[in-house]
């Protein structure tokens, strides 16, 4: 889980977990800044706009945020304060390593399974946007889905693939699934981040 390229604790996880969030930016870039400027400059230069960008924008920004969510538990990159834990030993770190982790899992099943009847109530009703556009709501809702539903499996799988390691008697492995990334993880990352972009 290091690296995103399937060498790490989830392997082919890691991988779709890059893909989608590869996609959230695409979504972001394209259904979000790209319609935006379009009706700035429509509106400039006719008068009036053609899309409706404050719509789209959003249903951009909330797929963006579904589908990144399973990206940022893959590579370890949640905000969290551990300024405490950083000091304990490491079997009672771990343990609270642990706890953060199946608390995630459960936030994480929980918005799957209620965005999930969201969008399944969205469908029933066939639903529409009340803009000139007159979107399905389901569209955007079921991309929004599936990206909580990605991110509630990749929860999920971080605390039972920790604990198999544990078990195993690897607890680097453990650390490399749920510990924050120590600083100089951080920097190899950025390393080889720079080493894929040039």
């Amino acid at each position: 889980m290091k690296d995103m390229t399937g060498k790490g604790g989830f392997g082919p996880g890691a991988q779709i977990s890059r893909v989608l969030a590869w996609v959230a930016g695409a979504i972001i870039l394209f259904g979000s800044s790209l319609t935006i400027s379009i009706d700035v400059i429509a509106r400039l230069i006719f008068g009036w706009t053609p899309l409706e960008s404050f719509e789209i924008s959003g249903y951009g920004l909330a797929a963006c945020i579904g589908l990144g969510m399973g990206y940022t538990v893959s590579t370890r990159a949640n905000i969290r304060v551990d300024f405490l834990t950083s000091r304990l030993p490491t079997p009672l770190r771990r343990l609270f390593d642990l706890l953060a982790a199946i608390a995630l899992a459960a936030v994480a099943v929980a918005l799957a399974w209620f965005s999930w009847r969201t969008l399944a109530q969205s469908w029933a009703l066939d639903a529409r946007s009340i803009s000139t556009l007159q979107t399905p709501i389901w569209l955007p809702q079921g991309i929004w889905w599936f990206g909580l539903f990605w991110f509630a499996i990749v929860a999920v799988l971080a605390p039972v693939s920790a604990i198999w390691n544990l078990i195993r008697g690897n607890g680097a492995a453990f650390d490399s699934i749920l510990a924050p990334p120590s600083l100089d993880e951080e920097i190899q990352q950025v390393r080889m981040d720079a080493e894929i972009d040039a």
